[in-house]
């Protein structure tokens, strides 16, 4: 068997998604998701020019060989533009050999660790009540963990939560890099209010999650884990930027509220301090940023030495094809701890139907062969190329901030 050929797939159902094909002589063909939020095109250049003709020819059921060929054959190393187009043909491959075994994917993976796969999803509030309201939607969802965020008084507009209330969050949605103010002090005052008034009204079976988006700095971010332990989070989530790892150290003296960390890492090098000196809890590297399944599977396996449990990155910035093979993935592997859950629009479920399903906070991922999401190019090509891109923070004097 050769792969015969190889294309990529733009389209925008809701937020721009870049797909790769990659068909074999036989009629057999795998997909894997592309996609790099606000760096699209970056991707599927080096896909194009760089990577689909080396792959022709190639035996596609040589899956580390080929992974080793794209990661080490290249010279440069690592990095998000590079990784996230070695992920979308790791997760093609693996497609392709699970079809070709005849099973679904977290069959060829080991087998079940578990029936149903936890997620969480968001719910946002321009204040504390209509957080809260957003909140009980998900509960009568069923969902057992969700992440609150919610509006800082003072402060216009907040990363993170959504510009009208009952909206969904949607962070890309302007041309151009939309430019929110940001108040370390003001948050920090603030979001203890909302934790409290979780616990208040949900009890302590709820799983509270929350993200600061890296706007703290460690010393900070220690003073916010310690005064939100007696709420009992499930994580804080980058809590201060990690390029500096042992940042976390300080962090970790000070609070016992669990840390997780890692949507914007793409290798074990970028979480390896953090894993082996036990700084973090979960890990939030995802397939489609770290390399794919093969090597996302080699930090799973390196966390699981030191405690640290897998918690998947899983926005709308990540197409299908990305939430269906992490789903394989944590039925699988033995220290899952939660999947991140953002509904996409339903254009995007048409575009790319799926056998994954969910019910009661739970999901599962199917048992037909593969990964089990496939992609509707007709309609896809519907949907054309739209620039989006993630807001920027600035303090109130105006000092562009680090997150």
């Amino acid at each position: 068997m050769k792969i015969r050929s190889a294309k990529v797939i733009v389209t925008c159902p809701g937020r721009n998604l870049v797909t790769l094909k990659i068909e074999t002589d036989q009629g057999v063909y795998g997909i894997g998701d592309a996609t790099l939020n606000g760096r699209e095109k970056s991707v599927v250049s080096y896909l194009e020019d760089h990577i689909i003709p080396t792959l022709i020819g190639k035996d596609p059921q040589r899956i580390e060989d080929i992974w080793q060929y794209l990661y080490r054959g290249a010279y440069w190393r690592r990095g998000p533009i590079g990784m996230t187009a070695i992920a979308a043909v790791d997760v093609a491959l693996w497609d392709i050999k699970a079809k070709l075994a005849g099973m679904p994917l977290y069959q060829l993976l080991g087998g079940k660790s578990r029936e149903k796969v936890m997620v969480y999803s968001h719910a946002t509030g321009l204040d504390i009540e209509s957080c809260l309201e957003e909140v009980r939607k998900h509960v009568a969802l069923g969902y057992k963990a969700v992440r609150v965020q919610c509006g800082i008084p003072g402060i216009p507009t907040t990363y993170g939560v959504s510009k009208e209330a009952g909206k969904p969050y949607e962070p890309a949605d302007s041309a151009l890099p939309a430019e929110h103010v940001w108040s370390s002090e003001k948050y920090l005052n603030h979001v203890p209010e909302l934790f409290a008034a979780v616990r208040n009204e949900f009890g302590e079976d709820l799983h509270i999650l929350h993200d600061v988006h890296h706007r703290l700095t460690p010393i900070q971010a220690a003073r916010l884990g310690k005064e939100v332990e007696k709420f009992h989070l499930f994580w804080l989530e980058d809590c201060t930027p990690v390029e500096n790892q042992s940042s976390y150290e300080l962090i970790r003296k000070h609070t016992t509220t669990p840390l997780a960390i890692g949507e914007v890492f793409n290798s074990l090098s970028d979480c390896q301090e953090l894993i082996q000196k036990q700084l973090i809890d979960y890990i939030r590297a995802t397939i489609t940023h770290a390399g794919g399944i093969t090597n996302v599977r080699r930090i799973a396996d390196f966390a699981s030495i030191y405690h640290v449990k897998t918690g998947f990155h899983g926005a709308t910035d990540l197409s299908p094809i990305c939430m269906g093979a992490a789903l394989h993935f944590d039925t699988w592997v033995p220290n899952f701890g939660i999947q991140e859950h953002m509904p996409h629009t339903k254009e995007t479920d048409l575009v790319f139907p799926h056998a994954y399903e969910f019910k009661d906070g739970f999901f599962t991922p199917g048992d037909v062969p593969g990964h089990g999401v496939d992609i509707d190019e007709e309609l896809a090509a519907k949907y054309p190329y739209k620039p989006a891109y993630l807001p920027v923070n600035r303090l109130e004097d105006g000092t562009l901030w680090n997150w």
